[in-house]
């Protein structure tokens, strides 16, 4: 997907403030359907939004697999934030509009223990492969479900041969947060993107994948072809891709997509 965020942030930013200030009277729902990565960024954003334009956003989200799986079996929506590559595909399919196509963010993948928990070594490839082969129980989306952080592990597990040695101490969660799954009790140490584990009540963020192994997804959003409210999704859309928006990225653990 070719990187349109100069382009189409500024744009939208432009095309939002004069939508804002010139807004109907009557309030409307935008649908926003999300990875859960970026989830906490969008409901940290959309007040600024809702307080600006007097529309409610009604937030859904799931695993990148999930929502095109949704898209394609005819859910409607107003605006979609997935991984670049997933926005680039829908607007050659004709469902999103191509200029509305935007870059967001960007996050690796992290390692979280329960609060109060020793934090294991993951400073270097043998320190993180140590840790995998000496926890009680490890947890990730599973790849079946479609979540871009499940896929990248479950390779690097499997590239690293301990996909045999780890089988019967994983714990493959199907879509949502794995930290749920250190914070219940059931695994030890949760790997999911950094955003997904700050902050999150109950536990720690160690730290991320180290640098030779880490695995960054950039994620986008665009508007769909068949929106009920383009123009405030655009709005919408200007508010996550404006200044605004640099600090919650840092807060929870992403960056912004060209860093």
């Amino acid at each position: 997907m070719p990187n349109v965020q100069g382009r189409s942030m500024w744009g939208a930013v432009l095309v939002a403030a004069a939508m804002v200030a010139a807004w109907p009277a009557a309030a409307n729902d935008v649908h926003l359907l999300t990875t859960g990565a970026y989830r906490q960024v969008a409901q940290a954003l959309i007040p600024q939004y809702e307080a600006a334009s007097g529309n409610k956003v009604v937030v859904e989200s799931d695993t990148a697999g999930g929502i095109i799986r949704k898209i394609e079996g005819g859910q409607p929506f107003d605006l979609v934030v997935l991984t670049t590559q997933a926005v680039g595909d829908l607007v050659t399919e004709g469902k999103l509009l191509s200029d509305s196509a935007t870059d967001l963010a960007k996050v690796g993948i992290g390692v979280a223990v329960r609060t109060g928990a020793p934090h294991p070594d993951v400073g270097s490839v043998d320190a993180f492969k140590h840790m995998l082969i000496k926890a009680k129980s490890i947890a990730y989306i599973d790849p079946k479900a479609g979540g871009s952080s499940g896929i990248y592990v479950s390779g690097l597990i499997e590239r690293m041969g301990l996909t045999r040695k780890l089988r019967r101490r994983t714990v493959l969660v199907n879509g949502g947060l794995v930290a749920d799954q250190v914070v219940n009790g059931k695994a030890e140490v949760a790997l999911q993107q950094i955003s997904e584990l700050a902050n999150y009540p109950g536990v720690d963020l160690v730290g991320p994948l180290p640098r030779e192994i880490q695995n960054y997804t950039v994620y986008g959003a665009g508007v769909s072809q068949s929106a009920a409210e383009p123009g405030a999704a655009r709005a919408l859309l200007a508010v996550f891709a404006g200044p605004n928006a640099a600090p919650v990225l840092e807060a929870r653990g992403m960056q912004p997509p060209g860093a």
